[in-house]
């Protein structure tokens, strides 16, 4: 990844309407940075981009529909001429133990949370190789190590981003493209105000995340309990062996 101060860098970001998304996109504007800011509802956008009329451009994007997916993907590259930065946050939650829940429920999640970020990224790919390789980041979860009480579904579709991104950074190592993976616990958003305990920001997310790509990693562990989690992943009681 570039220096912050190669503003010629296009970006590509899903699930920009609140959060993490919304922050990124906010911060790589104002850093001089051209980004498609995209969301489901693009009315959701405007005040993103509209002080950024040369920079940024808003599209309507659900990551379940291909069709429209594709036809996203040809604007940006048609205003950009080419993305630089592929940023997979779309996310959708749905909380049910695995024994519980809708099927057609747990299905739409994973449509968002796997099926979503595969399509975009397989999009993306040839274009990211076009352009000397650029980077993928995949916005993750602390529930891809560990399975809580009443979200083993989601944690399942987190799981298996994870493992996506890690065939993803194998699969594209070769064209030059970084494979960023973002943990992180509780971040303050809209889908976590009802959680109790302390959350991160995500403006501080959005820091790390941006020096990751500037140094080439391929983790970003967001928070201190991301980072004690995954360290006791290879230890005798490992957190996801752990009675909830």
């Amino acid at each position: 990844m570039a220096s912050s101060t190669d503003t010629s860098r296009a970006w590509f970001i899903t699930g920009c309407s609140t959060g993490f998304g919304r922050a990124l996109a906010e911060r790589v504007l104002q850093r001089g940075y051209r980004c498609a800011v995209t969301a489901r509802n693009p009315e959701q956008i405007q005040a993103i981009v509209a002080p950024y009329p040369k920079q940024a451009l808003a599209l309507a994007l659900d990551v379940t529909n291909r069709t429209q997916m594709e036809q996203a993907v040809a604007r940006a590259e048609a205003a950009f001429g080419s993305i630089d930065v592929l940023v997979n946050n779309a996310g959708h939650g749905y909380n049910a133990g695995v024994e519980e829940g809708e099927e057609s429920a747990v299905r739409a999640m994973f449509e968002t949370n796997f099926f979503g970020p595969w399509a975009v990224s397989r999009a993306f790919a040839p274009v990211l190789k076009a352009n000397g390789g650029g980077a993928i980041v995949n916005v993750l979860s602390i529930l891809s190590w560990l399975s809580l009480p009443g979200a083993a579904t989601y944690s399942a579709s987190k799981s298996a981003a994870w493992s996506l991104s890690n065939g993803l950074r194998n699969a594209l190592r070769e064209q030059g493209t970084q494979v960023l993976s973002l943990h992180v616990a509780f971040m303050d958003t809209d889908m976590t105000s009802k959680i109790p305990g302390p959350k991160a920001s995500p403006d501080d997310v959005v820091a790390q995340t941006l020096a990751a790509l500037e140094a080439g990693q391929f983790e970003v562990l967001a928070d201190p309990l991301t980072q004690q989690v995954k360290q006791g992943l290879s230890t005798e009681a490992p957190p996801y062996a752990a009675a909830g």
